[in-house]
């Protein structure tokens, strides 16, 4: 196969993948975010704190990561038909991307949102602030920088499912490898296509990395603290009277 005839085929599976990925990570976001902040104010110790409901959605989240996405696209798949009328191409790979991604990066969240230092929320709550405060003004901007980091990540791992996901015709990279490069024995587009994965892994990754280098050093992140201390003060330990002891 010669590159003018490779080249129309890379250029619309990039875009395929690009378009699969994008809605996937948006749709990841809105749904995973909620859920990462629910796992910490829910949690024991929290401004919600609900032992019943912290463990319902934490179940959840755990079978949603514990499924193998090839696995996850199969059952998935009335589902999909019923949402997109499909179960082949961009649009029908979107929804097994977005609901496979969004427990993932609910763990990634709620990682991130209990690094945040204790002493913050306490100064927002003193001040009459309540829980939505907390997580508008504290919360969400203290953790920026590792969101940023965690979105970077969350779009590495799609574009890996997007690859697995063309085996079922759901377009992209990966359905060209699969198709051209592996049923067809056309080895040099197999690795030009891992080529172009590579590079644009490389570049979202140093992208990522950057924005959530250039959020720490503007203070966007208030350094690590300890998981209870996130939403309720430790009391401080009686202090000895140093100069009566003299």
């Amino acid at each position: 196969m010669t590159w003018s005839e490779m080249q129309p085929l890379l250029s619309q599976a990039s875009w395929d993948t690009l378009y699969m990925v994008g809605w996937a990570t948006l749709i990841a976001v809105v749904g995973g975010l909620p859920l990462g902040i629910l796992l910490v104010l829910t949690d024991r110790g929290g401004l919600l704190q609900n032992v019943v409901a912290n463990k319902v959605i934490g179940q959840v989240v755990n079978v949603g990561r514990s499924l193998p996405f090839i696995i996850l696209m199969v059952a998935l798949m009335g589902f999909t038909r019923s949402l997109t009328g499909t179960t082949i191409g961009r649009e029908a790979a979107i929804v097994p991307l977005a609901v496979g991604a969004i427990p993932f990066f609910a763990r990634l969240v709620e990682t991130a949102v209990r690094e945040v230092d204790g002493g913050l929320v306490e100064a927002v709550q003193s001040m009459g602030g309540n829980t939505w405060t907390v997580v508008r003004k504290v919360l969400v901007p203290e953790s920026l920088p590792s969101l940023i980091s965690s979105t970077t990540t969350t779009i590495v791992a799609l574009i890996g499912y997007s690859a697995m996901a063309g085996t079922v015709g759901a377009g992209g990279l990966g359905d060209i490898a699969i198709r051209y490069g592996y049923q067809r024995f056309e080895t040099q587009l197999m690795w030009i296509t891992v080529a172009i994965l590579a590079v644009v892994i490389s570049l979202i990754q140093f992208a990522g990395d950057y924005a959530a280098r250039a959020l720490h050093g503007r203070g966007g992140h208030s350094g690590p603290a300890p998981r209870l201390r996130l939403l309720r003060a430790e009391p401080e330990p009686a202090r000895a009277d140093v100069s009566k002891a003299a």
